[in-house]
């Protein structure tokens, strides 16, 4: 997920807008260090900062398929 898609997903920004702006403006800082490229692609385990909230990049579930029975 981008950094500026993962703002809007946690409900710190309510528009693609204000994510890219308080982004450039260095608000937010990914695993303790400014980022401004709003386009970052986060990886598990990165550590999201804004606004003194934080927020941990967790890994995404691997698709288990799913039986008929």
């Amino acid at each position: 997920m981008r950094l500026d898609q993962h703002l809007k997903f946690q409900g710190l920004v309510s528009t693609g807008g204000e994510a890219k702006i308080r982004i450039q403006q260095g608000e937010v800082s990914v695993n303790g260090a400014v980022e401004t490229r709003r386009g970052r692609k986060l990886s598990a385990g990165d550590v999201v900062e804004l606004a003194g909230r934080s927020f941990t990049i967790k890994a995404q579930a691997e698709d288990q398929g799913s039986t008929t029975l």
